[in-house]
């Protein structure tokens, strides 16, 4: 379900029915307040939805807590949009969007109909809609929900796949693990990453996890390992400044996205992941040798302090603060 960053606080409501029929569900309020009143004798949402006309072609919602913003991506591909949102008491209507729709569940339970038929989207799941696919958005029970979407172009996505067809999870929602992580990965994680290598190592994810999900075979191919040696060698000598996969392509002469590949069948990891684990190595050694956190984090090439907690406790399974005052701290590395 795709909002605008800004929409208008006073809206046009109109009642339709939802999956089940039966007379309309009345509805009226004021967005920016979040106050909705409903006929007494339907109070059951679970039937009836109340769809907010969009203004000015956006998508108005009556929101508490509502965040629309373009972030970056990858140097060579457009910004994307990701959105943080609770909704209460009112609905989208039907719409669609020329992009991939991933989407995380984060409370409550999303009702929405897709492709002919009434859907549910839990905690726990992901919701993935298809490019140009009619979807409407409404909350289960009075309680709402709240999600967390970012919205892929499928030239991201082909991008990674090579012209191969366009994946599609036909049901909207699944509980493949794999797919859940890396739409994790999309929306949560690299909401807050400013390097545009964690977009690419989140994208590559993400379109194989789709492709998977879809039942796609990939063909077998033969890793490039004299490739992947060098790309290694120059994250090696990369770790401070950072290294984009546009510039490990220029260094190994391989093809980006098969070098992506490659590297991760012959080592274990993407080149992306493989370059933090360097970084958090290094911000070890500097606080063994005394250093501040901040400065720990700088020197290692962390954006800042927030995206160094955050990869130290992806890495390592404990905060920065948690390690200096644990015993692996004092670990000699021989």
């Amino acid at each position: 379900m795709r909002v605008s960053p800004a929409f208008s606080s006073s809206i046009s409501v109109c009642c339709s029915s939802v999956a089940t029929g039966g007379t309309p569900w009345l509805v009226a309020g004021n967005v920016a307040g979040g106050q909705f009143c409903q006929q007494p004798d339907n109070p059951t949402p679970t039937r009836k939805a109340a769809y907010l006309l969009p203004t000015h072609n956006e998508f108005p919602m009556n929101s508490a807590t509502h965040s629309a913003i373009s972030s970056h991506s990858a140097g060579t591909f457009e910004l994307i949009e990701r959105v943080a949102h609770r909704l209460v008491g009112a609905a989208f209507s039907p719409h669609r969007h020329d992009t991939y729709t991933v989407a995380l569940t984060m409370a409550g339970v999303q009702a929405f109909n897709y492709r002919g038929s009434l859907r549910h989207s839990l905690p726990g799941q992901v919701l993935i809609l298809h490019p140009e696919e009619v979807h409407d958005g409404y909350c289960y029970d009075e309680a709402g929900f709240s999600y967390r979407a970012a919205y892929v172009p499928p030239s991201h996505i082909q991008a990674v796949l090579g012209g191969a067809e366009l994946p599609f999870v036909v049901n909207g929602v699944s509980t493949n693990p794999a797919l859940i992580a890396a739409a994790f990965n999309m929306v949560i994680y690299c909401a807050g990453v400013e390097d545009p290598g964690a977009y690419e190592d989140a994208l590559y994810d993400l379109a194989h996890a789709m492709s998977n999900a879809a039942g796609r075979t990939a063909a077998v191919r033969i890793a490039n390992r004299t490739a992947v040696m060098r790309a290694r060698e120059f994250l090696e000598t990369a770790v401070v400044c950072g290294a984009s996969l546009d510039q490990l392509e220029q260094v190994t002469g391989c093809d980006r996205w098969q070098l992506s590949r490659d590297f991760r069948v012959l080592l274990g990891t993407s080149p992306y992941r493989y370059l933090q684990y360097r970084r958090v190595d290094l911000a070890k050694r500097l606080l063994r040798e005394g250093a501040k956190l901040a400065d720990a984090a700088h020197g290692a090439g962390f954006a800042d302090q927030s995206h160094f907690g955050r990869t130290f406790r992806k890495t390592v399974g404990l905060t920065p603060k948690e390690w200096l005052c644990s015993d692996l701290f004092r670990t000699i590395i021989l």
